[in-house]
């Protein structure tokens, strides 16, 4: 590895590209390959920076992650629980049909039918909404309750036509009923090498600049970085760190890049029973020791985050204290990451009960976030010496989400799809409840009424000001309770030809429909 890099350092400092830009093709390099073409399956980044080429939302979010109009051209409160939604007319799905308001019935009786198998599908944001067709292209909308966040929640799922509502996932993934709105048609996808857009010639809005868009699975950020220096690609997403300050000089390579809202953190387990990966010094079955907030507390003031920054990120990140991010509405400004105080972590452990520590394995994903299997081996290694002798054990994206429940202490990041702070908070840390969806990624079993009380109210409070009031509350008790420890915000790096122009996002989404010529 340590020879790849400075070959490729080489390159970096002569770079002279391959090939040329195709006039008519765009081809992007991108690290997280996208797990389904059901626009619903599952709400992540890499899924929904591909699927959002043709399935639309009915509100759409810019690159700071304001709302815009999209199939919708207006949405109002009427009524404390009710919104009227405006569809946009003239809109026809790509095999000719119109768009109504009976497609976005449909979209939600499919969320309602549990259609959608996976952890956390795009379409829970709006499980329990219901509408009411006042004509083709007017609807009322509720949840039932006084709902200030309807616009938010509908701009997280994507709408896909109403004969293919109950469609399974499978006929999506093979292009079957992979019918959008959009401004790019789905042509194939190939699991693990690429995949294929065209242009949708009977797209509603401007026209867009590819007739052809390729998204390649380039899962290695060295082979990721080649490609680009080849010409192979003419964008890569997750610009590696160790090459980004090099990068950034040459006058061969553009960087586009934003403070991004995604957060890594350390999510511990917290259920009154033994947990797997915590043991006693000689190995036995101990009490869950993260059930003690001095543990926390004392874990949180072993990390030295200005390191993972400075070291492992090289710069490419910020020190963080909570789940929103610097600008987002519900950061608290009070809530500044805790400093590093091993000495202050040992003696909090021995006041815990556990003076000579205890033994623990770190669980992390290798290919998931920017450098999470080194922040995973980095964090070991700080716990290990203030007495939490770790080791570490990190794995693909896809075996670590399937087993992330089981696991002790593991590294996590949570980016808000609907820009604010109260998505993360319910969904990581609210108490679980089922029929709403709260806690729906709670896999720790975090439960304080003093964080759900102020949560419930912010989700029924439409002023603003009072809303974002109550969620600094939350944030205040995140902190106070330290219910995870966050880590830092990633920086969101894209490097591409100069003669390209991308518009950095702060939802980490690589969008070729915005990529533009110069």
């Amino acid at each position: 590895m340590k020879n790849l890099w400075t070959g490729l350092t080489v390159i970096l400092a002569a770079a002279s590209f391959a090939g040329t830009v195709s006039a008519d093709t765009l081809t992007i390099g991108t690290r997280n390959e996208t797990t389904s073409i059901d626009p619903h399956f599952f709400q992540t980044s890499s899924n929904q920076q591909i699927n959002s080429h043709t399935f639309e939302y009915l509100i759409e979010k810019d690159e700071h992650q304001n709302l815009k109009t999209a199939l919708a051209v207006s949405w109002k409160p009427i009524s404390d629980k009710v919104w009227e939604i405006k569809l946009r007319k003239g809109v026809k799905w790509s095999d000719g049909s119109p768009f109504t308001a009976a497609d976005v019935i449909a979209n939600a009786e499919r969320a309602e039918a549990g259609r959608v198998k996976s952890a956390s599908p795009a379409n829970r944001f709006i499980l329990g909404i219901k509408h009411k067709m006042i004509d083709d292209h007017t609807i009322h909308t509720t949840n039932g309750a006084v709902f200030p966040l309807m616009a938010r929640y509908l701009s997280v799922a994507p709408m896909i036509p109403a004969k293919f509502a109950m469609a399974p996932t499978a006929d999506y993934n093979t292009g079957k009923v992979a019918v959008g709105t959009g401004p790019y048609k789905f042509v194939e996808w190939i699991k693990g090498d690429r995949v294929v857009l065209a242009r949708n010639p009977d797209y509603w809005g401007d026209k867009p600049v590819w007739d052809k868009i390729v998204y390649k699975t380039i899962i290695k950020d060295p082979s990721r970085l080649a490609a680009l220096l080849s010409g192979d690609v003419d964008l890569i997403d997750y610009v590696p760190t160790t090459d980004y300050k090099l990068i950034k000089k040459n006058p061969k390579l553009a960087i586009s890049e934003i403070a991004g809202n995604r957060v890594i953190f350390l999510n511990l387990d917290q259920r009154k029973r033994p947990t797997p990966y915590a043991k006693t010094n000689d190995g036995k079955e101990m009490p869950n020791p993260f059930i003690k907030l001095k543990v926390r507390k004392a874990i949180s003031l072993a990390i030295n985050r200005k390191a993972i920054v400075d070291r492992v990120m090289d710069g490419a990140g910020a020190p963080s204290g909570q789940v929103a991010a610097k600008g987002m509405f519900g950061y608290e400004p009070s809530i500044g990451a805790d400093d590093y105080d091993p000495e202050r972590s040992k003696k909090l452990l021995a006041e815990a009960g556990y003076p000579d520590g205890f033994t623990l394995m770190v669980h992390g994903p290798n290919d998931r976030y920017v450098n999470d299997a080194k922040i995973t081996e980095t964090v070991a290694g700080m716990l290990t010496r203030v007495g939490i002798k770790s080791q570490v054990h990190t794995e693909p994206k896809a075996t670590f989400f399937s087993n992330i429940k089981d696991y002790s202490l593991h590294l996590l990041g949570y980016g808000s799809d609907t820009g604010e702070a109260s998505a993360a908070l319910l969904s990581l840390l609210h108490t679980q409840v089922k029929e709403k969806n709260y806690g729906g990624f709670n896999k720790v079993g975090y439960s304080n009424p003093e964080f759900d009380r102020p949560l419930d109210k912010a989700l029924q409070t439409l002023d603003n000001k009072n809303r974002e009031g109550l969620l600094q509350d939350v944030a205040r008790v995140v902190a106070k309770d330290v219910s995870l420890i966050p880590l830092h915000y990633q920086v969101n790096v894209w490097a591409h030809r100069p003669d390209l122009t991308y518009v950095a996002r702060t939802d980490e989404r690589t969008m070729g429909m915005y990529v533009t010529k110069k």
